[in-house]
């Protein structure tokens, strides 16, 4: 039996890595499964990142945005345009390997898994190690701990986000795996109406996987499919930009999963606390020069809060 597959790719000014992404699903094997569209979608990228895309032989399906919509909005818009089977969210820093999108097709479709709804397999750096891509479901007090730097520190005391590299060698059922590579059930999609709008970037994966979780779906890593993940491959020259999205989405997720006062307590310990742990350590570990950048996303949330209140703008309001 064949099962059908789309795969919603979202760009923005992603440079030569959406071509070599796209280049790679050419390649990779697809016995067993029917892809059915690649869907790009362009958050108005200005790099040509976006040109002539349509020479690739793929079934490719290209949306071009007037304006950056935001990652969640522009997955949705993605997802809308097909009917397949399984939904693949791939990052345009994505480069997949021959098996990468069988294996996790099959296993996801195994009618001995059950309740499986989420997979993601292995991803590796470009010394062909393996990085962090499983992580837990976090309680509000991680994130406080998290603040200062607690999880760095005292690691055995304190987990932080991401289980360790050593989790990552065997296929595990998991909280969550992370969205550069996310293939989904569409009815388990559709039946929790896409990812949540709310969450401009960053986030929009953890509030899935656990909405999915509370519908009785598992996520699963499977260590026995590859691909290679450059990670943070769009968002280099942003990084104060890149930092406010953080803060505001993880206030956004404590709010809506933990309720409206740690959501507060949260962002309160984010503008008041949290810069003044983060600076020293930066200083210490990294250029001076990001500190600029730190001081600017934090200035970038106080500028939102000023604006919105606390309980924040529109998606359509939140380019800062």
């Amino acid at each position: 039996m064949h099962h059908t597959l789309d795969i919603v790719i979202v760009n923005w000014n992603s440079g030569g890595q959406l071509r070599d992404c796209l280049n790679a699903l050419a390649c990779a094997e697809t016995t067993g499964l029917s892809l059915q569209q690649v869907v790009v979608v362009d958050n108005s990228s200005t790099d040509g990142s976006m040109d002539e895309l349509e020479t690739l032989e793929l079934p490719l399906t290209v949306l071009r945005n007037d304006r950056n919509m935001g990652f969640s909005r522009a997955c949705n818009q993605g997802a809308k345009q097909g009917m397949a089977d399984s939904i693949l969210f791939l990052n345009p820093d994505v480069r997949v390997f021959r098996d990468s999108l069988v294996k996790p097709m099959t296993f996801l479709n195994r009618t001995e898994e059950g309740r499986a709804g989420i997979v993601g397999i292995q991803l590796v750096d470009a010394l062909g190690q393996i990085t962090q891509s499983c992580a837990r479901f976090p309680k509000p007090a991680d994130f406080f701990y998290q603040m200062m730097g607690l999880d760095r520190i005292f690691k055995h005391r304190f987990p932080g986000h991401f289980l360790e590299k050593r989790a990552h060698g065997n296929n595990r059922q998991v909280d969550q795996v992370m969205g550069a590579f996310f293939m989904v059930r569409r009815d388990l999609y559709e039946a929790l109406g896409g990812f949540d709008e709310r969450f401009f970037v960053y986030y929009e994966d953890l509030d899935f996987s656990l909405r999915a979780s509370q519908k009785g779906y598992a996520s699963w890593f499977l260590a026995d499919a590859r691909a290679f993940h450059r990670g943070c491959g769009t968002s280099d020259a942003v990084k104060k930009e890149r930092l406010y999205y953080y803060l505001k989405s993880r206030i956004a997720y404590v709010s809506k999963h933990f309720g409206r006062m740690k959501g507060l307590l949260l962002l309160l310990g984010t503008i008041l606390l949290e810069p003044f742990f983060r600076i020293p350590m930066t200083l210490f570990r990294r250029p001076a020069g990001e500190v600029i950048d730190i001081i600017g996303g934090y200035g970038l949330l106080m500028k939102h809060v000023l604006r919105f209140g606390i309980a924040g703008g529109e998606p359509s309001d939140d380019t800062p």
